[in-house]
């Protein structure tokens, strides 16, 4: 189930789903962007925030270190993310599919937030699948025999 925990569970993500993210304190990258609901397909407006290879979502743009995300998306469970306006008809949408769940869509209010958002989504994606991938190299030559 990890990955995205408000879309598989319909509740707020327990604080183990972020737990040692300090999303409060510079962020990777954040703002405010319209995202497709999981179950009842709605745009909501939503604060952002990319850190420490999470993606976070709030009500409101007043986070604080007592804040409670609405909902978590592990980068390291993402395959890709990219340009959506002809899958959703609105300009500046992007699609981020991940592992165990069907594709988010997300609408930014400029082209140039688009790009920047996909830009750092996508690194981040990246950085966390080679550290998945290092974590999980198993060195031959120094195998106990």
């Amino acid at each position: 189930m990890e990955g995205i925990w408000r879309a598989v569970t319909g509740q707020d993500p327990s604080p183990d789903d972020y737990s040692g993210v300090e999303f409060w304190s510079e962020p990777d990258r954040a703002g405010w962007l319209t995202k497709q609901g999981e179950y009842i397909k709605t745009w909501r407006r939503r604060w952002f925030v990319l850190k420490q290879g999470k993606l976070l979502w709030f009500k409101d743009s007043s986070v604080t270190r007592a804040s409670t995300p609405r909902g978590v998306i592990n980068m390291a469970t993402c395959q890709t993310v990219k340009g959506a306006e002809d899958v959703v008809h609105k300009p500046c949408a992007f699609e981020l599919s991940c592992a165990s769940q069907e594709a988010m869509y997300f609408v930014a209010d400029t082209d140039k937030e688009k790009e920047d958002w996909i830009n750092s989504i996508g690194k981040s994606i990246v950085q966390n699948s080679l550290a998945l991938a290092d974590s999980e190299v198993v060195d031959y030559d120094h195998v106990r025999r």
